[in-house]
């Protein structure tokens, strides 16, 4: 095992042992890649049982300052969050790995770590190009009616699940002063988004003014691209990186899961969905994952190639909305 963990060894199997009982002897750690916010690694053992070890150090988070300042209506990161959403989405019936432990006393290490239930099978994403259209149509109609279920769950505020208080402002005015800041840290590194960062806001602003008050609000996943889903061997979707989830406008959800399943949207697609706000979050999105891409490629991220290309086809996606758009 040349892995390098954040967990010594010896700690590991001290932690495995307490947690599932001396049977169980780690013999493989393989490093899983793509999280830009927690390190996960997937753990074999000797009796040929597999789990997920999920580490929340925030020295691996490649946006720890912007959680570090987030409100808590829009932190993405923690355990606490982990916790919370997976004992809920259980309790609603809707499928995401079983949390086994979650170890927060962070007595010999500065930060929080789980044992995770190992889905074993492929991401959502790897089935776009599968050569059997029923698997396909099976898979992507059952994630289509769990996700109809998770988001029948409704509330006349939104926020986090712990967050007690009674929000007065609309959810999608959090994320216009984002979108604001994410443009202003876009407009320093791309010319093409200095060269129209005015019309950029205009449009902003324009989209912003067109949505009506809203007073209920759904049980939404919060970035749930086909990668953030799980697929085990009797096509069951699953999903992962369930931090952010949280009651807010069922559009974010929507526009966002519009150009991440392409085609395959039409088994997700809902009909009764405010245009207005599809096209505010759309805009957002492509506004957002721009400076995202940015960030991550700042940051050393590993995969710089797609950092880079986050950001460039995102930059393009808000030229070609204003261009198309008329105020």
């Amino acid at each position: 095992m040349e892995v390098t963990c954040h967990l010594a060894l010896d700690d590991l199997q001290d932690y495995v042992k307490k947690v599932f009982g001396s049977d169980y002897l780690v013999v493989r750690i393989l490093k899983i890649n793509g999280g830009a916010q927690k390190v996960i690694f997937k753990l074999d053992f000797s009796n040929g049982f597999s789990c997920v070890l999920y580490i929340w150090d925030p020295a691996s988070n490649y946006f720890q300052e912007e959680q570090a300042n987030a409100d808590i209506n829009e932190r993405s990161y923690g355990s606490d969050l982990f916790e919370l959403n997976n004992q809920y989405l259980i309790q609603q019936g809707i499928r995401t790995p079983a949390l086994y432990d979650l170890n927060t006393e962070r007595t010999r290490y500065p930060f929080d770590y789980a044992l995770v239930e190992y889905v074993a099978g492929h991401k959502a994403e790897d089935y776009f190009h599968h050569s059997d259209s029923k698997v396909q149509n099976k898979l992507f109609q059952k994630l289509g009616d769990m996700l109809a279920r998770m988001h029948t769950n409704n509330k006349k505020s939104y926020g986090k699940l712990n967050h007690e208080l009674i929000n007065t402002e609309s959810c999608h005015l959090l994320l216009m002063e984002n979108a604001k800041e994410q443009l202003s840290y876009a407009s320093q590194y791309l010319e093409c988004i200095r060269a129209n960062q005015i019309k950029l806001l205009d449009t902003l602003y324009e989209l912003e003014s067109r949505i009506k008050p809203r007073t209920q609000y759904r049980f939404i996943h919060g970035e749930l691209g086909p990668d953030h889903v799980l697929v085990n061997d009797e096509l069951d979707p699953f999903l992962i990186d369930i931090e952010g989830a949280m009651f807010f406008d069922i559009e974010h959800e929507h526009s966002f899961l519009e150009f991440r399943f392409g085609d395959f949207y039409r088994f997700l697609k809902n009909d009764a969905l405010d245009y207005n706000r599809m096209l505010f979050y759309r805009f957002h999105h492509h506004i957002s994952l721009t400076s995202g891409g940015l960030k991550l490629f700042h940051r050393g991220f590993p995969d710089k190639q797609f950092a880079k290309g986050l950001a460039d086809h995102h930059s393009q996606s808000a030229l070609r909305f204003i261009e198309g758009f008329n105020i």
